[in-house]
């Protein structure tokens, strides 16, 4: 099937662009274990282990349930999940390798609590604050280490490392801001490492994970685990950030124009329930909800910099057009959005391209599961 027989929008992959993070991992002698949050697709989980990954990382239990079924073996959590939710991850931890995070003493225990009432161990790793403010002990608060003390010495518990995201990254205005959050890291997570080696415990894993900062992390010493997300499709905020060329992203929305009332205005029929409203972050100015793409008859990498997204209704999103456009209603465009990951879970199915024929249909799985 070729594009140009598909009815719109349509959310498109292309196939050549998957997959550019495992070479970066495995030259620095690190493991790869991408957060599925951003695909939601037990058959792209499966590409990446094929390449090397030794796992996968989820948002939420219900993710990590379709990605058990579908045979997944190894399965992160790197989110605060409550104790209430013990016996799905029990059920969980029949099929999969388990781990989650803790960060919070009183969880720890009731995570104990529960292993011990079944007879299991499961595996934690303590999410530290590196900077982003949203979950993670106080590396610096003089409480770190006792915590850590404290979840080795809990029963039903396998400590197992330190773990972090360094979400404030995609706030950075400068290539040397990026570095810099790498390192405070990989620093930050080492010294608590190093000093819970000196009171004899010893944490085998330092997990990092946030795409914009990857390929800094890759350079630092002492990390032994990246958890990217949205390098497998890539997307605006990557490219603004100076993680990506658009060369690089493989997520597009197919879209038609289908109304020309003025001008200086074109509609195309990709609104909110197919773009994000998401605002694009980065080192260069993105501005709008999403990149209109010159159409050059395969994969198109270049902006039309005519064309601006300024507003997303439901089904409508308005393009501003600077200087006239050859674009008529019936005509085609490709939309680079802002936020891949976002884009995964409004849909339920992409679609595998290359060039200008479909290849595959790769159904969203994980879709919606968000309890």
């Amino acid at each position: 099937m070729l594009l140009s027989d598909l009815p719109t929008p349509q959310v498109l992959i292309d196939r050549p662009r998957l997959e550019r993070a495992q070479q970066l991992a495995s030259a620095a002698g690190m493991r790869l274990r991408p957060h599925a949050k951003t695909h939601k697709s037990p058959i792209v989980a499966r590409w990446q282990i094929e390449r090397g990954a030794v796992g996968i990382c989820c948002a939420k239990v219900g993710e990590a349930e379709v990605f058990a079924a579908a045979g997944i073996g190894d399965i992160r959590l790197p989110y605060p999940v409550n104790p209430s939710n013990a016996s799905r991850l029990l059920a969980l931890m029949d099929r999969a390798s388990m781990s989650i995070i803790v960060d919070h003493l009183e969880v720890a225990r009731g995570w104990s609590e529960a292993m011990q009432r079944a007879g299991r161990t499961l595996d934690v790793l303590i999410k530290v604050d590196v900077g982003f403010h949203r979950c993670g002990i106080d590396p610096d608060g003089g409480g770190a280490l006792e915590f850590v003390r404290a979840i080795a010495a809990i029963p039903g518990l396998r400590l197992r490392g330190l773990l972090s995201h360094a979400g404030h990254g995609y706030s950075a205005a400068s290539e040397d801001e990026l570095c810099a959050v790498a390192a405070r890291e990989a620093e930050t997570l080492t010294t608590l490492r190093d000093g819970a080696r000196a009171s004899g415990i010893d944490l085998a894993e330092i997990s990092v994970g946030a795409t914009p900062t990857l390929r800094y992390s890759a350079r630092q010493r002492g990390l032994t685990e990246l958890r990217p997300g949205n390098y497998v499709y890539f997307d605006r905020t990557q490219v603004a950030l100076g993680a990506a060329s658009f060369d690089d992203c493989a997520l597009t929305v197919l879209a038609t124009v289908v109304s020309k009332p003025a001008a200086d205005r074109i509609i195309l029929d990709c609104g909110s329930k197919t773009l994000t409203n998401d605002q694009a972050r980065g080192i260069t100015k993105a501005t709008g909800y999403g990149a209109v793409l010159v159409d050059d008859g395969s994969a198109p990498t270049q902006v039309d910099e005519s064309l601006a997204i300024e507003r997303l209704s439901e089904e409508h999103a308005t393009v501003r057009v600077a200087g006239g456009t050859k674009l008529e209603p019936g005509d085609r465009v490709r939309v680079l959005p802002n936020h891949s990951c976002v884009v995964s879970n409004l849909v339920e199915a992409v679609l595998l391209v290359e060039g200008d024929r479909v290849i595959d249909t790769v159904r969203v799985a994980a879709r919606g599961r968000i309890t």
